[in-house]
């Protein structure tokens, strides 16, 4: 029979240095001092502000997406709306905020699906997914000056198809989609 290895241990923070600020992020570089080890060390920490992502729901249901040009990748994201959250902004609001800036759609019944850490490696930021129902276009587009996007509606089945077959490949709106699905099939069987 194989030994059982130990739990893991909580290491011990020593000390963090910012060592580059930028518009949207801090880099910090963080000593950890392991309990069993003699010798701390270094990390790079992301510090980033919150995120929130929307799975909206229109009253046909579809899904309200965005398509986007993407920095990191280089190339177009097929996306739920979503964007940085305001310090000590409510995930609800800034949701409802962000779904109606970047589609001009607007909902009711607007909650929280989930959080979930993006990168827990480097990144020490939280993701809120939020679901907002009878999602109608009634709003004026507020884009920030860096933001364009081709704002579409899917069924939300041909969604799923699409996050399936990779034709969508976000970490955090495959996150969002995950935790709606029980959400969508307790409305496909007409309980909710």
């Amino acid at each position: 029979m194989a030994e059982q290895p130990l739990p893991p241990r909580r290491w011990k923070k020593l000390g963090a240095r910012t060592i580059a600020r930028t518009r949207i992020f801090d880099v910090q570089s963080v000593d950890y001092q392991h309990p069993a080890r003699a010798k701390p060390q270094d990390f790079f920490v992301i510090n980033a502000p919150d995120w929130v992502n929307v799975v909206a729901l229109t009253p046909d249901r579809h899904l309200v997406l965005v398509r986007q040009f993407r920095y990191g990748t280089d190339d177009f994201s097929l996306e739920i709306p979503g964007g940085v959250m305001d310090p000590g902004e409510d995930a609800v609001v800034a949701g409802v905020r962000e779904l109606r800036e970047e589609t001009g759609y607007v909902g009711a019944a607007a909650r929280v699906l989930g959080v979930v850490r993006p990168n827990p490696a480097m990144q020490n930021n939280r993701c809120h997914l939020v679901l907002v129902e009878n999602a109608r276009r009634e709003a004026k587009l507020g884009w920030d000056s860096d933001e364009e996007f081709e704002i579409m509606t899917r069924p939300v089945d041909e969604v799923y198809q699409l996050a399936y077959n990779g034709g969508i490949t976000h970490a955090m709106v495959l996150d969002a989609l995950l935790l709606f699905a029980p959400v969508w099939a307790e409305l496909k069987r007409g309980a909710i």
